[in-house]
């Protein structure tokens, strides 16, 4: 039986796992009353995937077409999580390129054709999505074929074949169909036979002595630590004595196969043996980890170290010390938070954990805001308990200078926000590269900005242009320090007394910002009730309830109308918070606060830092 391993490579929403829906259905690899032929993103089985409508971890499945095993891996579209894309390429033989065809391509586009190129992966382009209004396929063509000859590393990777689809309807072609509809008859078997066509077969070298690299890990509640990779030559049979080796074909330890499985379609299947060209998972084996090389225990040699981006991104993380503390979650000490972290190590390659040495906390660095907050978030759903600092960038020392992060940043907003957008982006001292009318009143704008000056640009730019803007990042590498912004967000609605937040005071303090906490909500002094609308922080008392007499009733002379208190999500109390300040996240709740709780002391050390910064000047002058 022939093997092809093909990676679905796009920009974020461009269809990717839509098109695998379609190709898991079509090969009937559901009877037709499973409940998967009439689902949706079936890929997407993460709770955090279904909900933001993104894919965030890489998974691979499997389709058997005209006597061939397709494997397929499907990838992120999301620049923050380019260390899944970054460790699953390697099993891949060829690569599927889709891309929107009004969108074009974009930020994360560039990213993954770059990662398919350097791994030497045949590519086929589709042009996906040719049923909106706006589709522009043919220019799409010319600017991939752009795209293409500023990454390419040689001349055979500018020759790719190009097909058209409707990923939605499960229906492919090898020319543009002319007004094209729902009706249009077709199917995906133009992209299965130009897979057969263009990719090779990988089922080769089984006379060879074993070696398969570990690319992915997952648990089974019944068998343990599963660990995935291709198998790159020879075969792998279940007892078969196994020795796992490290970089520079150091031998790790030896161990049995207990239990192997192959894929066919989204189930694991039991097998006694697996070839070459074929992704198998091994069962039981703890040592074994993601880039180690799994070999006959006579030949064992590795294969090169799975590489990926470093972070640039970094916040601090630590046991919750708000007087809530250990209330409201399962986990919260620092022993239980390391033991999380570290594992989270082994399977996320795109993320770095230390020991912060100033505190009791870890120093966690990522690929980018979202990357982080879905791990917060991740660890808030399983129990967990934890303060957090604002993210700051990673600096780098570069030929004796300091340097930072800069991204490549595309935004697409209507015509009337257009002036919005150029302040905006004025004020985080960015330059712009480009720009361009999209159909409509649509402009797409590109800008080089530091990283340090984009933290907390999403929210705003939402806010500012009703929801409409679309932001788009691409990581262009360590340059010299630049300027940084100056600080814009306003001060903070601190409250002086713990208690519960009353309709009375709530009425009184509404006036001075925006809150973030409503009727009947605990408050302790020192936490973070609102944003303040002036740049000082200013204290406040929310719990402070009327004082009542015999005469007079609890409602009574109250003609203020309370407004609704704002909620913050992960993601926006983390733009939020300043310097001074920490997010406590629980299971339950989500609480701004200074990390000085007491008013007096937070004064002493305001004085103190602005005495060290006036020192500071005075010797620079």
């Amino acid at each position: 039986m022939e093997i092809r391993n093909i990676v679905i490579i796009a920009h974020v929403d461009h269809g990717k796992t839509t098109l695998v829906d379609a190709l898991l259905k079509q090969t009937k690899t559901f009877r037709d009353n499973q409940k998967e032929m009439s689902e949706t993103l079936i890929m997407d089985s993460n709770d955090l995937e279904r909900e933001r409508g993104i894919t965030i971890l890489a998974k691979n499945t499997s389709v058997f077409y005209k006597d061939t095993k397709i494997n397929i891996i499907d990838t992120p579209g999301h620049a923050d999580f380019g260390g899944e894309v970054e460790r699953t390429i390697t099993m891949a033989s060829g690569a599927i390129l889709l891309v929107d065809a009004a969108e074009g391509p974009l930020p994360q586009t560039k990213f993954v054709l770059k990662k398919a190129l350097e791994a030497g992966l045949k590519i086929v382009l589709v042009i996906n999505k040719i049923d909106k209004r706006d589709a522009r396929p043919l220019e799409i063509i010319a600017e991939i074929e752009t795209l293409f000859l500023d990454l390419a590393q040689d001349d055979s990777s500018l020759e790719f074949i190009t097909l058209f689809a409707v990923g939605r309807d499960g229906k492919a072609f090898y020319s543009l169909p002319e007004n094209y509809s729902a009706e249009t008859p077709g199917d995906l078997v133009p992209l299965f036979d130009t897979i057969l066509k263009e990719f090779p077969n990988v089922a080769m070298n089984e006379d060879k002595p074993l070696q398969m690299q570990i690319s992915t890990l997952d648990y089974d509640n019944y068998v343990g630590k599963l660990c995935i990779g291709k198998i790159t030559q020879g075969t792998l049979k279940k007892d078969q004595n196994i020795a796992v080796v490290g970089e520079n074909d150091k031998v790790i330890g030896t161990n049995r196969v207990a239990k192997l499985f192959t894929t066919s379609g989204l189930d694991r299947v039991e097998v006694e043996q697996a070839v070459a060209g074929d992704i198998a998972t091994i069962a039981g084996i703890p040592i074994l980890t993601i880039g180690q090389t799994v070999c006959d225990p006579g030949f064992p040699q590795s294969m090169p170290h799975i590489t990926v981006e470093d972070p640039t991104i970094k916040i601090s993380i630590g046991p919750n010390t708000s007087p809530f503390g250990g209330k409201e979650g399962k986990f919260s000490t620092s022993r239980q938070l390391r033991e999380r972290l570290y594992k989270e190590v082994e399977t996320n390659l795109g993320l770095r954990v230390e020991d912060d040495t100033e505190g009791v906390g870890f120093i966690v660095s990522g690929r980018g805001e979202l990357h982080l907050a879905v791990l917060l978030e991740e660890m808030r759903r399983g129990g967990y308990e934890m303060e957090v600092s604002k993210p700051q960038v990673i600096y780098k020392t570069i030929n004796g200078e300091i340097c930072e992060p800069f991204e490549e940043v595309t935004i697409e907003v209507e015509e009337q926000f257009f002036g919005v957008i150029t302040e905006e982006m004025g004020k985080r001292k960015a330059s712009m590269l480009d720009m361009k009318k999209e159909g409509g009143n649509q402009n797409r704008i590109v800008y080089r900005i530091a990283s340090q000056n984009l933290l907390g640009i999403r929210n705003s730019l939402l806010t500012k242009t009703r929801g409409t803007a679309i932001l788009h990042s691409f990581f262009l590498g360590y340059f010299p320090k630049g300027l940084r912004m100056d600080d814009t967000r306003n001060g903070s609605l601190v409250s002086v007394k713990g208690g519960e937040a009353a309709n009375y005071a709530i009425g009184k303090v509404q006036a001075r910002g925006v809150l973030f906490v409503g009727h009947g909500d605990v408050v302790y002094e020192g936490m973070v009730v609102g944003a303040a609308n002036k740049m000082d922080d200013i204290e406040v008392n929310v719990s402070k309830e009327k004082q009542l007499t015999n005469n007079r009733s609890a409602g009574e002379g109250v003609s203020v109308g309370v407004i609704p208190p704002t909620r913050l999500t992960l993601e926006q109390s983390l733009d939020f918070i300043n310097d001074d300040e920490l997010l406590e996240i629980t299971p339950i709740s989500l609480r701004i606060r200074k990390r000085v709780l007491t008013s007096t002391l937070r004064k002493v050390n305001d004085r103190r830092m602005r005495q060290i910064r006036e020192s500071q000047q005075q010797n620079q002058g």
